[in-house]
């Protein structure tokens, strides 16, 4: 897997898990819905940190915890 489509995924696990809508994550996370859009809907090939950062603010989770996941350890090359 991808590291945007594992980034992804975890979003849409982190909005089922809490009972979310993409909508209501951004609102939770004060950030624009289309910038949350963009990196679901593949638009942003590249999420910067600092808005995954933003996303676990929301939800009051740290970075650590948010890559903490099997998709994340079992990731693809990048560099082929």
């Amino acid at each position: 897997m991808k590291m945007i489509s594992a980034i992804k995924n975890r979003i849409l696990q982190l909005c089922e898990q809490n009972n979310l809508t993409v909508n209501g994550l951004a609102e939770r996370c004060g950030m624009p819905p289309s910038s949350l859009k963009a990196i679901l809907y593949g638009r942003s090939k590249n999420p910067t940190i600092r808005n995954i950062k933003i996303i676990c603010d929301g939800l009051n989770m740290t970075l650590s915890e948010f890559f903490k996941t099997e998709e994340f350890d079992n990731l693809e090359q990048e560099i082929k």
